[in-house]
């Protein structure tokens, strides 16, 4: 696990009705923008409710060995005193990110118009997750990569002294590239120019305009759109608050739905349309989600959803849905295993470079619990019914997958246990308070322990 602790194995057994209101943590992939772009203002920006997982942390580590001064207060506040764009200092030493995929690949875009090296490393799980796709279009900028075979960690980013504005079609559905090439283009004079053929989350692009970025986007008629940005602007600190993260609560979400009974709500959730392509399906495949008390806080709609249990029934999730769920699908497909019918789900070619290969781990772990489906290079097929269960999952260090079983033993006939349940603590450390709280039930597999 690298910097995690001993494997932790850990069960969940058949649950009764879940029941409360609860607040999962911050959405994380604002956390690691709040804090890159705090890092990147003059002067002190807030941030109250940051995702204090391991990632995030992470990237305020990294945003701390550039340069920046970053504080927790008692209270749950961060104050986070910027260096300026251009301002980074380079690191005395090598920058770790633990698990944090998002958070290494906007960094390296943060550092690659600034005239400094910096070398990134990871853990078990990271170190074999490609970068390439970020590095391309960094180094038409003029990056020098220093990098093993494959472009995989640990590897050495010299920033260009002279970095040049590009114009950059994506080739494939990622907010993570998009947002490095646009991190990369405030330190370039010029404009950037990213073109995004297939819509993702546009939480960089809210934050630079937020931030006081001069940046412009067109969408023509096929959808495409065109993102431009006006280099090396001087960005003016913001008060933050970091709405509840809609892939943490996920879930609760299904776990609220699929286990008889049950009636929550979850407080607070990001309804950005770029994230809500799972509570999409799951209302396609009939479930009972009501949304409260919606709301908007820095540029981005928040709102309470309440969810009830619900019968559900399979469904056909279109491929251009991919892009706004691609974190979600492993705990859809614990959805799609209870369901009546068969739930087809395809476009997840993304899901086999995520912390794991998540396709073939999400496949596995339903067989060994007695689930029927079907994988395909970019597809699967969830057969739903009662589940068995009983079964160890392998994580593969992946803290999805660890809570996406982990809710499938709420519903099991015999109880589901994962292989380590350490690595939640990535991305939500209070999931199992929190499901505690709500009427569920864990129990350390002691014997299974390494």
């Amino acid at each position: 696990m690298g910097s995690h602790a001993a494997a932790r194995p850990l069960s969940a057994g058949r649950s009764g009705p879940l029941s409360g209101r609860m607040r999962v943590p911050g959405d994380k992939s604002i956390s690691h923008r709040s804090l890159m772009l705090g890092a990147l203002a003059v002067g002190e920006t807030t941030i109250d409710g940051l995702l204090e997982g391991d990632d995030v942390l992470n990237t305020a580590n990294a945003m701390r060995a550039l340069g920046a001064t970053i504080v927790r207060e008692e209270t749950g506040r961060w104050r986070v005193h910027g260096v300026g764009v251009g301002g980074l200092l380079e690191p005395t030493h090598v920058v770790d990110f633990g698990n944090a995929g998002t958070g290494v690949r906007l960094c390296m875009g943060l550092v690659a118009s600034q005239p400094i090296a910096v070398t990134f490393t990871g853990d078990a799980s990271l170190v074999k997750r490609p970068m390439g796709r970020v590095l391309d279009p960094l180094r038409q900028m003029g990056v020098e990569v220093l990098a093993r075979s494959g472009d995989r960690l640990p590897l050495t980013i010299r920033g260009a002294a002279a970095p040049m504005p590009v114009t950059y079609r994506v080739p494939m559905a990622s907010a993570q590239v998009k947002s490095a090439v646009l991190l990369a283009g405030l330190g370039t004079p010029g404009l950037t120019t990213v073109v995004e053929p297939v819509f993702t989350r546009d939480h960089t692009e809210r934050m630079l305009a937020g931030f006081g970025a001069a940046i412009s986007i067109d969408t023509d008629r096929d959808g495409v759109r065109t993102i431009r940005l006006e280099g090396r602007p001087e960005l003016k600190p913001q008060a933050i608050t970091v709405p509840s993260d809609p892939s943490s609560a996920a879930f609760p979400i299904v776990a609220a739905t699929i286990v008889p009974g049950s009636d929550i709500v979850v407080e607070g959730v990001l309804m950005n349309p770029a994230r809500i392509g799972l509570i999409e399906t799951l209302l396609e495949m009939g479930a009972a989600i009501e949304v409260v008390a919606e709301r908007q806080t820095g540029g981005e709609t928040l709102a309470d959803l309440r969810v009830r249990s619900a019968e559900l029934k399979g469904v056909t999730v279109p491929a251009s849905r991919a892009p706004s769920m691609i974190d979600e699908y492993p705990i859809l497909a614990v959805a799609a295993a209870t369901a009546a019918g068969e739930t087809r789900m395809s476009g997840l070619e993304e899901m086999r470079v995520k912390e794991s290969d998540r396709l073939s781990a999400v496949a596995n772990g339903l067989k060994v619990n007695g689930v029927d489906c079907t994988e395909g290079p970019d597809w699967l097929v969830v057969r739903g019914g009662p589940v068995p269960g009983g079964g160890l999952v392998a994580t593969h260090l992946d803290h999805r997958i660890a809570m996406s079983f982990l809710i499938l033993g709420f519903v099991a006939q015999s109880p589901v246990t994962v292989d380590d349940a350490a690595m939640i603590a990535t991305s939500f450390p209070t999931f199992e308070s929190l499901m505690t709280d709500a009427g569920a039930s864990f129990r350390a597999d002691e014997d299974r322990a390494a």
